[in-house]
Order: structure tokens, then sequence, then C-alpha cells
């Protein structure tokens, strides 16, 4: 079964759940501050695990102490519920990192 993109309403009530996401046109976005670059370069390894757990990319940049990311479904040009479960799991591992 494909892949739907979800609604406006679904969107903003999936993020109400998320504290710190937002959406960005056809994306979900979340900016994390970490106590270093160190830890910000092993969040961003610990994400790329996941993606690839997941077989689910995300726009990702790292900064000297904030990683950033922005998510959609490549293949539908649209947010999904797949990447709110992509968030949800990098949600989950940012507090082991430090990050807020």
């Amino acid at each position: 079964m494909p892949l739907e993109p979800l609604s406006q309403k679904e969107i903003e009530d999936r993020l109400a759940e998320l504290p710190g996401w937002s959406q960005e046109g056809d994306r979900i976005a979340r900016s994390y501050r970490l106590p270093s670059h160190f830890a910000a370069t092993a969040m961003v390894v610990h994400i790329a695990q996941v993606q690839e757990e997941l077989d689910h990319h995300t726009d990702l940049t790292l900064g000297y102490n904030t990683v950033s990311l922005t998510v959609n479904t490549h293949t539908v040009g649209a947010v999904t519920k797949r990447d709110f479960l992509l968030a949800g799991k990098i949600e989950e591992l940012a507090p082991g990192h430090g990050a807020h």
C-alpha cells in the first residue's frame, strides 16, 4: 500500500505531540542545540543509523553545536506518517546526546 500525504489537520495534530518540531512547507523540521561539536557529530551518526534502519532519510545539517533536519517523504513530495515515525525516533535519542 503506497504512502499517502497527511492532511494539514493530521500534520498539525501530530506536531502537537512533538514539541520543537514545526512545519516548513512540505516538510517537518527541528533544530537541536548540543553541549559540544563532538556531541552534535555523535548525534548525526546516531540519526544516520536510525535512518538506515528505517530506510528513510532526512536532510541533515551539522553546525558547531547544532543539528538541524527537515523531513518529508521524497517519493510522495509531502509529509507522511513515515516522517513522524522517524521524527519520534529522533526525539527518543536526542536526550542521550544532551540535545535540547
